[in-house]
């Protein structure tokens, strides 16, 4: 068996593909499911209603998404141009410590600053702490030719440890009586609701905006196509008087920035202080989605609804027909397997000998 480039691209197949991978995933979901000895067509209907069956639970939906979108679009940018970021999980982390040392630690220094511009440094402080610790990784790729994927990967965990290290020293609050967490924002810096007695709150409209403004950025400008063409052949890009090391440069900070940011609205849209486990795993399952969205900045906003949809309905689930939640993350699992091999089968065809 072999692999065959096909020299055309069929219309049909390019449609059929994503049908394909979707019924495959609800396949492979679905014999787990009756190992787990439940109904496939009532487990799959309570994992729709619980996570868009009601105003609770598209809320519910709505909060998981916003940081899936926004470390959705990191990884996006980043994998564009061939910065294969792993480490969106501790640059949320460091985001969301900055954020805490900005708008909740200073509050008993008596910085005479309004709550507006204290909230833009906030901001700002998240954004750059997440891109500098890209940076490192992303400089010594472009100079030294160091994988970023170990360096990424093993900041995660120096970030956690920091993070531990700083919520029982600088930024604990003195009021948790022992709880390993930091002192909280002040009530001003925090993001409004946008549907009132839910979690839903205006870092939904946040990530979207990022999410156009990054389409925009791909589709319109130059460095948009500077990225593109690093990331399709670095060298013929250099020869081309692309600046490759530049592009590399910019593109870390800008998936950083948008990891970090994605902790910072993270502790002002829903904790309003900063724990250790205050992220299941967004940083990673932003990879997964960048790839369910094909790298596409706008299918990262359908890729996290999809993503959050299931993890939440997976809970409803779960307490009804008693199969595990850990079948959202075969689900999400599995489509993403689906949708590569969907996507190389339409570039490519199988030739049997």
């Amino acid at each position: 068996m072999r692999l065959e480039k096909r020299n055309t691209h069929s219309a049909l197949a390019m449609v059929l593909a994503p049908i394909g991978a979707i019924a495959a995933t609800l396949v492979v979901a679905a014999m787990l499911v009756l190992w787990a000895g439940a109904p496939v067509g009532q487990t799959y209907g309570l994992i729709l209603t619980g996570g868009f069956g009601s105003v609770f639970a598209l809320s519910e939906t709505l909060t998981r998404a916003i940081p899936l979108m926004l470390t959705g679009l990191a990884a996006t940018v980043a994998f564009k141009a061939r910065l294969f970021n792993i480490g969106a999980e501790g640059q949320l982390y460091v985001g969301a410590l900055a954020a805490v040392a900005v708008g909740g630690a200073h509050a008993g220094s008596g910085w005479p600053l309004p709550p507006a511009l204290l909230f833009v440094l906030m901001m700002m402080a998240a954004a750059a702490a997440g891109a500098l610790l890209l940076l490192g990784p992303a400089l010594m790729k472009a100079r030294l030719g160091v994988d970023e994927v170990v360096t990424t990967l093993l900041l995660n965990f120096i970030v956690l440890l920091m993070v531990s290290l700083m919520l029982d020293g600088p930024v604990k609050d003195p009021t948790a009586m022992g709880w390993p967490q930091s002192v909280a924002l002040l009530g001003d810096l925090e993001l409004s609701k946008l549907i009132e007695q839910t979690r839903v709150h205006t870092g939904l409209l946040w990530a979207i905006a990022l999410a156009v403004g990054l389409w925009a950025l791909f589709k319109y400008s130059v460095l948009g196509f500077d990225i593109r063409a690093v990331g399709a052949n670095a060298r013929a890009a250099s020869f081309a008087g692309v600046p490759v090391t530049r592009t590399v440069v910019l593109v870390a900070l800008l998936s950083g920035g948008l990891a970090g940011l994605a902790g910072a609205i993270e502790v002002a849209g829903r904790t309003s202080y900063l724990t250790l486990d205050m992220s299941p795993g967004y940083g990673y399952s932003g990879i997964v989605i960048a790839m369910l969205a094909a790298l596409h900045p706008l299918g990262v906003i359908a890729a996290s609804l999809f993503v959050a949809g299931v993890l939440v309905g997976a809970d409803s689930m779960s307490r009804a027909v008693g199969v595990p939640t850990y079948i959202a993350d075969v689900i999400v699992a599995a489509s993403l397997i689906s949708v590569l091999v969907a996507t190389l089968l339409t570039q490519y065809r199988v030739r049997w000998k």
